[in-house]
């Protein structure tokens, strides 16, 4: 692996798509690690529950969904492990991977709060 700078603010709400073009969701959140004196990006966060999470508005949320007539709202998001994303264009972000294969943020938002 060659280790790469990356300007992170330039990710952010980038639009990524499957492997077969399908929009998948924004860039909402980078996870990194710290290793030695270096951070290294071990994961991606994509998709309307990676912004709700970004903003720590996990209970305002679900507390606007139920004033609004919701019990439950599904909201889609992903966890992108590193190698699974190619951002040889940055423009254009694309998973090396189906949708399938990647870990949910969330099944349902408000299930633990109902």
């Amino acid at each position: 692996m060659v280790a790469r700078e990356l300007h992170l603010e330039l990710l952010l709400g980038k639009c990524v798509v499957d492997i077969v073009g399908d929009r998948v969701g924004h860039i909402e959140e980078v996870i990194a690690k710290q290793q030695g004196d270096k951070w290294v990006i071990s994961e991606y966060e994509i998709g309307v529950a990676a912004a709700v999470e970004r903003f720590s508005a996990w209970g305002v949320g679900t507390k606007l969904l139920q004033l609004f007539g919701s019990r439950k709202a599904k909201l889609g998001g992903y966890r992108v492990p590193w190698d699974k994303i190619d951002l040889s264009e940055l423009d254009r972000p694309r998973l090396t991977c189906t949708v399938e294969e990647l870990k949910e943020i969330s099944q349902q938002l408000g299930a633990d709060s109902t």
